[in-house]
């Protein structure tokens, strides 16, 4: 990462306690850093998230547009992802320099979000062959501190969880056209399904092991890193806990860096990307639940004229 200097003692340093299963911040490899995660912060977005992994900072707007499905999966909705990489996030992004990786990680998530087994775009279908909710996932990198597909896949997947998708009161054929009648209250409206989402998990491998959440002074002592997308479990995202238990299951593999990796290295990596991956998505089920009871608490009602 440009702007980031090592000495050689400092990357022997991380390279001899990553061995030893003892990073250069205390943490074990399979451990992550501690995390800051707010919902709805943008009043104008259909639902939003801002996630904060030590000095890296993530924030994502969901919007709504209504949308033809294509002939190939007339019952489907669509998903699309924008990444924008400020360029204060780090002096790497000067000029252009953060539109190569921003174009990494929007293909990276459409992917892992297009699997048959992740993000169920059948709750977006409201017509069949006719009518669908199209949902526009912006995503601004505003701080750079490491681990960026990561943080990007958990603010997504908790921005999603907070997105609202009015209800249709009505759907009228008039020449074959289909003319649609939304409600006008903002309360009126059905949340997403995303207990199955994926979240993405980099492995990165320093030395003989591979860590997660890899800081940026540890994404600078390695030469290549294993991103894997792995499915969500529904159970962790229900109040009543009465969706059965999911996920552990692949929707996309990718790899960054000159290096190559053994074939048993990575089969380790894999193997401790899922473990990392149910862990991370359990405490972020917790912490969006809990989340949704104190707003729901809290909520404040207006009256008058203008309800």
């Amino acid at each position: 990462m440009a702007g980031l200097l090592l000495s050689p003692t400092e990357k022997v340093f991380i390279v001899h306690g990553v061995q030893e299963d003892y990073r250069s911040d205390g943490r074990s490899n399979i451990d992550y850093r501690p995390m800051e995660l707010e919902t709805d912060v943008v009043s104008h977005a259909s639902g939003s998230a801002r996630l904060r992994l030590a000095n890296t900072d993530i924030l994502v707007g969901v919007k709504t547009e209504i949308d033809i499905p294509t002939p190939e999966n007339p019952d489907l909705g669509k998903i699309e992802f924008f990444v924008d990489c400020s360029a204060n996030a780090t002096p790497e992004f000067e000029g252009r320099g953060g539109e190569q990786l921003a174009i990494g990680i929007s293909n990276l998530m459409q992917r892992a979000y297009h699997s048959s087994q992740a993000f169920n775009l059948k709750q977006l279908c409201i017509v069949e062959s006719k009518q669908c909710w199209k949902l526009y996932v912006d995503i601004l990198i505003l701080e750079c501190g490491g681990n960026l597909c990561d943080a990007v896949s958990l603010a997504v997947k908790a921005a999603l969880f907070n997105t609202r998708i009015p209800f249709v009161k009505a759907a009228l054929m008039d020449g074959g056209n289909v003319d649609l009648q939304l409600s006008d209250d903002p309360y009126d409206s059905k949340l997403l399904d995303v207990g199955s989402a994926p979240l993405l998990v980099t492995l990165c491998k320093i030395g003989d092991k591979c860590v997660v959440d890899p800081s940026a002074e540890e994404e600078s002592c390695s030469v290549i890193s294993v991103i894997v997308g792995i499915t969500g479990n529904s159970s962790c995202y229900c109040e009543d806990n009465s969706s059965p238990e999911t996920g552990g299951k692949f929707t996309t593999i990718d790899m960054n860096g000159p290096g190559s990796v053994a074939p048993k290295t990575l089969k380790d990596a894999i193997n401790q990307g899922i473990v990392a991956a149910k862990l991370l998505d359990k405490s972020l089920g917790e912490a969006l639940l809990r989340e949704r009871q104190e707003s729901v608490k809290l909520k404040k009602y207006s009256y008058g004229f203008l309800k």
